[in-house]
């Protein structure tokens, strides 16, 4: 699990066999935070954050012991504090997906998954996407293939489905290219889409 504030949270998922139709408590958060990104793990996958005005880190999951269901994890990223954590996901060792990142004004990139070396938790991170007024800041990424569809809502309504594979694929101090022309909208969502009948690997 992933907070806003930078918190990451690792857990067993026997911590979770319940039938109880009230739920279960998953984390206990701060009143100035919230969940961001929820995603299963193996125990041996390394873990990206990246934040809204463009940074990354990228740590050994390893780093992270596992907690109980109520306690409220330990610090993946320091952030600055106009900054806040948009996504997490994990990355498995030998992959050759690429980090999809795309911004509130529709525009977007892949970057090689080389391009994110393993650092310790609970730095700061370094530069995945150059933030420009024209491209406005990042509103979330996606480990993609090239063969999954994604889609971008924006807050007027409007969805566009693009295949990632069309995305350029540019170095992370870039700022990416125009997906979608918002106009006076901007990009709050994405989405993957796989195909059921693919053999949708990463």
């Amino acid at each position: 699990m992933a907070t806003k504030s930078g918190l990451i949270k690792k857990t067993p998922l026997k911590e979770y066999d319940s039938n109880r139709k009230t739920g279960l408590m998953g984390i206990i958060l701060k009143d100035d935070d919230e969940l961001i990104d929820v995603r299963m793990t193996d125990g041996e996958d390394n873990v990206v954050l990246v934040t809204r005005k463009g940074l990354s880190i990228t740590f050994d999951e390893k780093d992270v012991r596992p907690v109980g269901r109520t306690a409220q994890g330990v610090i993946g990223m320091r952030l600055d504090d106009d900054d806040y954590v948009v996504g997490m996901e994990p990355i498995i060792a030998g992959s050759k997906a690429t980090l999809l990142a795309i911004t509130e004004n529709g525009f977007g990139k892949r970057t090689e998954l080389d391009e994110y070396r393993v650092q310790n938790r609970g730095g700061r991170g370094v530069i995945t996407y150059k933030i420009t007024p024209k491209t406005g800041e990042l509103v979330g990424i996606k480990i993609v293939s090239g063969k999954e569809d994604v889609i971008l809502i924006t807050d007027t309504g409007t969805i566009i489905r693009i295949n990632s594979g069309d995305i350029s694929v540019l170095g992370r101090s870039t700022q990416g290219v125009t997906l979608m022309r918002t106009n006076e909208g901007k990009v709050v969502s994405i989405e993957k889409i796989i195909d059921e009948d693919s053999d949708y690997v990463i």
